[in-house]
């Protein structure tokens, strides 16, 4: 049996999962059938329909056909009202609405359950910076999953068809999970982009900068990944070298006071850290 899928909000996420999902086979040997898909504006639906390679693009709610599963791949604030709008047409009894938030859980469409329909979310844990790159490379990605157990009953095969790993994940905690990648993605970014700057503070032009931190950040990400992080942390702190430590502390604060504030911030959690290697 083929299963229709609108799509509302097709920004880098909304595309990359509606070409994958136009692409694969449905759950029982059917086709996942694109069918429309809203944006902001008919240029962006045309563009985002050009990308999947499937699909009508539309300007507006009432334009929506009924489907069997619609895709709320809108920004965090704008689920709740994606999904009001949805439900004011009145076509949702019977049908499946998720959204892809990683810091929302299913319960945010509460408006859709009301409404009649089944309802969850599934969270692909990766960047989507480059949606060409995310689509030819999506097999094998992890995605957070959560929700009624009829939605479920659709989205964990369709989600293995693409290629997708699902993991079941506590709703309670979405937010702290949510957190759990902010620290591995963009919190790395930000102590990276700390540690660039600081070279080129001493002396080193940016793209020699970016070659001396490359095999410390990949050797020491390899480690966590290998030995967990107690194991693999080295440096001052967990050779107990406080007093350079604290120069280090001065010397960063002197250079600049906000990546000092992030240096001190870092000092205590890491002196855990350094206290649970010890243990071992």
């Amino acid at each position: 049996m083929n299963v229709t899928l609108n799509i509302i909000g097709a920004g880098h996420v909304g595309r990359v999962l509606g070409r994958l999902f136009a692409q694969a086979e449905g759950t029982q040997g059917g086709k996942i059938l694109v069918q429309d898909v809203l944006t902001r504006s008919m240029a962006s639906a045309q563009a985002a329909v050009a990308f999947i390679g499937a699909g009508t693009p539309v300007d507006s709610y009432a334009a929506l056909r009924h489907a069997d599963v619609t895709l709320l791949a809108v920004s965090d604030d704008q689920i709740g009202p994606a999904c009001a709008a949805l439900v004011a047409e009145g076509r949702q009894a019977g049908a499946i609405v998720f959204h892809c938030s990683g810091a929302l859980a299913s319960n945010v469409l509460l408006a859709a359950t009301q409404a009649g329909a089944s309802v969850a979310s599934a969270h692909p844990i990766r960047s989507f910076a480059d949606p060409q790159q995310v689509a030819a490379t999506f097999d094998g990605t992890f995605c957070g999953v959560e929700g009624d157990p009829l939605a479920l009953a659709f989205l964990t095969p369709a989600l293995i068809a693409i290629g997708a790993r699902p993991v079941p994940i506590d709703p309670a905690a979405k937010t702290l999970y949510h957190a759990a990648a902010v620290f591995a993605s963009n919190y790395l970014v930000t102590v990276l982009d700390a540690a660039l700057r600081a070279y080129q503070a001493a002396g080193i032009p940016e793209a020699v900068a970016r070659e001396l931190a490359q095999p410390l950040v990949t050797e020491a990400v390899a480690n966590v990944f290998r030995l967990g992080a107690a194991p693999a942390l080295s440096g001052p702190i967990a050779r107990g070298d406080s007093a350079t430590v604290q120069r280090q502390q001065q010397a960063v604060q002197q250079w600049d006071a906000s990546t000092g504030e992030l240096y001190r911030a870092l000092v205590a959690p890491t002196q855990d850290l350094a206290r649970r290697k010890a243990r071992r």
